[in-house]
């Protein structure tokens, strides 16, 4: 039996998808139910059990029900919103909760694999797994960021496999539920599909327009990489999840357009801070 978080998220989807691929069915998938516009990433989907979040919390983390048939927990579920301000909420989902699942995963000899975020290196340039090149510059991160330093803390010590995975920019199947947080290559698709010209951000902080870098990431490598770990538990640690180079944005576009076989484009202001 294995648990998914965030089961009808972006990334959770993707990994049930490929786990049902691989034949494996007994899944107790947790998400936030009363969210309608991701239901249909995993509407054909075979779940063992489809929880809400708040139904799993009191039964399981709360209540200590039995998991003796758990192998392992995908912990993907998060409030990603870089936008969201308010720290109890954000604490709460992506802490409290992360440490929870923790505990009930370390009770009950469970691997525990879980979603970190490249967000915790903020603006910085070196982006390996080190504590000087971490500085994060959102609640989002700052939650983020402060659950990585308790794996760090208990990592050494634990008796299971515990592995934090550091997304960089994700792209991909079913994340059109995420509106304003979806990757840049969905937004430019979208563009594209309303017949719309491409609309990149205006140059800034010494980038010429559209020449803005990000490591971009297809969502069935970060899921390939899930299901690496899970074939080999006696590797534990957090690690960054990307292609280990970056693209910029304009890049990206001419790879949508020809895609789309269009090709135009254009730049608006970017957003005040």
């Amino acid at each position: 039996m294995i648990i998914v978080t965030g089961c009808n998220g972006f990334i959770g989807s993707n990994l049930v998808v490929k786990l049902n691929e691989l034949g494996i069915k007994d899944i107790i998938g947790v998400d936030d139910l009363s969210k309608k516009d991701n239901l249909a990433n995993i509407a054909h989907c075979e779940l063992a059990e489809l929880l809400d979040v708040k139904d799993f919390e009191n039964d399981y983390l709360d209540q200590n029900k039995n998991i003796d048939q758990v192998t392992h927990i995908f912990h993907q579920g998060a409030c990603s919103d870089t936008m969201e301000w308010d720290a109890e909420y954000m604490m709460k989902n992506n802490y409290s909760f992360s440490q929870k699942l923790l505990e009930l995963a370390e009770k009950n000899s469970v691997s525990f694999i879980y979603a970190s975020s490249a967000s915790v290196y903020g603006d910085g340039k070196q982006f390996s797994e080190a504590r000087e090149n971490e500085n994060p510059i959102n609640l989002y991160a700052f939650s983020k960021y402060l659950f990585d330093q308790l794996i760090r803390q208990k990592i050494n010590e634990s008796k299971i496999q515990i592995v934090g995975l550091r997304y960089f920019n994700v792209y991909g199947p079913n994340e059109a539920h995420k509106g304003h947080m979806a990757s840049v290559a969905y937004h430019l698709h979208k563009q594209l599909e309303k017949g719309d010209e491409v609309k990149l951000f205006e140059g800034s902080d010494g980038y010429e327009a559209g020449d803005q870098r990000r490591d971009f990431v297809y969502v069935d490598d970060v899921v390939k990489v899930n299901l690496w770990f899970k074939e080999n538990p006696e590797v534990s640690g957090i690690f960054n999840v990307g292609t280990g180079k970056s693209q910029t944005f304009n890049e990206v576009a001419n790879s949508v357009i020809n895609f789309q076989a269009k090709d135009q484009f254009n730049t608006f202001p970017s957003p005040k801070s």
